[in-house]
C-alpha cells in the first residue's frame, strides 16, 4: 500500500498534470499534497480554509483559479468531509479536475463511537469551541478538533500544557501551516489558516475511551476553559 503522497500524486499522473501546471492546494494540514504536487512537477498554489470545517474554502479557490490551473487537491480534514458539491461545480465550470483525498475507510464500529464520544463531548465542554459540522454532512472524527479561546497561540499552548499535566492527552493537529515551512514558503497571509494553527487542540476521542475518561477530559477543560473564557 503506498503513502498518501503517493496516492496523490498518482491521482495527478492520472489527470495529466505537467510541468508548469498550477495545482491548488490548502495549507492548513499535512504537507502531503504540496507534496505530490512538486513531485509531478507542477507548482502548488496555497488557498485558505473554511473557519467552520478546516477544509479548502471554495471562495478562495475561486479567487486562485488561473488559466494554468490544472487540478484542486480537496482534503478531508479531521473527518469533516470538504465541500465537493461547490469544489465540483466550480472544477466543471473551468474545466478543472477536483481531488478529493483523506476520508479514511475505518469500521463503521468504531466511527459510531467516535461520533457518541464527540456527542458527548459536544454537550458537555464549556469554555472552547467544540467543531462544528456542515448541514447535511458526516463527520468521522479521525481528530476532535476545539479552539481554545484568548490570546491565540500563547494560550492555546499553556492550555495544552495543564492538560497534559492533568492526564489528558492532547496535541496541535498542525503546527506550522504548509506555506510557512522552508520547504513551501510563499509571502502569503492566509487569515483562517494562521488563525486555525494559531488557535486549534485535538482533544481524545478514541473510540475506546471509557466514560470516566471522557467525564476526566470535560472536568480539565471546563476548570481552564472558563477562566480563559472570562479572561478574553
Amino acid at each position: 500500500m503506498g503513502t498518501p503522497t503517493d496516492e496523490l500524486l498518482h491521482e495527478l499522473t492520472r489527470a495529466r498534470v505537467r510541468p508548469g501546471d498550477e495545482v491548488i492546494v490548502p495549507s492548513y494540514g499535512t504537507p502531503e499534497a504540496a507534496e505530490a504536487v512538486l513531485l509531478a512537477g507542477a507548482r502548488p498554489v496555497f488557498v485558505d480554509i473554511d473557519a467552520y470545517t478546516y477544509c479548502i474554502d471554495p471562495a478562495a479557490v475561486a479567487r486562485a483559479l488561473t488559466p494554468r490551473t490544472a487540478a484542486i487537491v480537496a482534503i478531508h480534514t479531521f473527518g469533516h468531509p470538504a465541500d465537493m458539491a461547490a469544489l465540483t461545480e466550480l472544477g466543471q465550470r473551468h474545466g478543472v479536475l477536483v481531488i478529493g483525498h483523506g476520508a479514511a475507510g475505518e469500521p463503521a464500529g468504531e466511527i459510531l463511537r467516535r461520533q457518541a464520544n464527540a456527542a458527548y463531548l459536544d454537550g458537555k465542554l464549556r469554555g472552547v469551541l467544540t467543531p462544528p459540522v456542515a448541514p447535511g454532512v458526516e463527520h468521522t472524527y479521525q481528530q476532535y478538533v476545539v479552539r481554545v479561546p484568548g490570546n491565540g497561540r500563547p494560550d492555546r499552548d499553556a492550555f495544552a500544557r495543564t492538560l497534559r499535566s492533568r492526564g489528558v492527552v492532547c496535541h496541535v493537529p498542525v503546527q506550522t501551516p504548509a506555506h510557512r515551512t522552508a520547504r513551501f514558503r510563499r509571502d502569503l497571509w492566509l487569515a483562517e489558516t494562521e488563525r486555525a494553527a494559531d488557535e486549534c487542540l485535538a482533544l481524545p476521542v478514541d473510540p475506546t475511551m471509557s466514560r470516566r475518561e471522557l467525564q476526566r477530559v470535560v472536568s480539565a477543560c471546563n476548570a481552564l476553559g472558563g477562566l480563559l473564557q472570562s479572561a478574553a
